[in-house]
């Protein structure tokens, strides 16, 4: 995203925060690009009777965004930390229906980037990976954010070091600790599953 388009999100974030009248619809028409990114890598290689769009994925997380009070944040990576959460959100309820009403048969898959994870793995079920995340946010609350902000928001290392107010080599170190934890939780090796400290 260049500078100016930065500027750009970031003013309009201060006018959504304000209550302004169309400042979130413009800030969507800006971010919508990056959105829609996120959104397919998320549902890149699932299965085809899956149902779920990069298109309609980025429009329900418009209307939760919509649908939210008058939110302030202190920039663009807040807005997009907050959309990642949203995605997670979305896709796990999804997943969930699809489960419920398939009995687990339609379980959605998302992909793992192998050059994030350092492990091929062809697809994780949604819900387990929520699942571990969840386990793992009671464990170290702070590494199950790195891997949100990373993994569903699509933040860079810096980006997430940012947002969660700590040194790029914290969040280097939290996101190597928790890609291996996670790798051990989802994969079924259970020697150890406490991450380093």
């Amino acid at each position: 995203m260049a500078v100016g388009v930065r500027q750009d999100v970031t003013c309009l974030l201060a006018a959504w925060g304000k209550g302004e009248s169309g400042a979130l619809d413009e800030l969507i028409a800006i971010v919508y690009p990056e959105l829609r990114r996120i959104a397919r890598k998320h549902l890149a290689g699932r299965a085809q009777a899956q149902t779920l769009e990069s298109a309609a994925l980025v429009n329900e997380a418009y209307i939760k965004l919509v649908r939210a009070d008058a939110i302030h944040f202190e920039g663009r990576l807040q807005f997009f930390a907050l959309c990642a959460q949203i995605i997670r959100h979305i896709l796990v309820d999804h997943a969930r229906t699809r489960w419920y009403a398939k009995r687990g048969g339609g379980a959605v898959q998302i992909p793992f980037d192998e050059g994030q994870f350092g492990s091929p793995m062809p697809g994780v079920v949604v819900l387990d990976l929520d699942r571990a995340l969840t386990s793992l946010s009671e464990l170290d609350p702070r590494k199950a954010k790195v891997v949100e902000l990373r993994h569903f928001g699509g933040l860079s290392v810096e980006e997430t070091a940012e947002v969660l107010q700590i040194s790029p080599e914290t969040a280097k170190r939290d996101w190597k600790m928790a890609k291996a934890w996670l790798l051990r939780e989802l994969t079924g090796n259970t020697a150890d599953k406490t991450p380093a400290q």
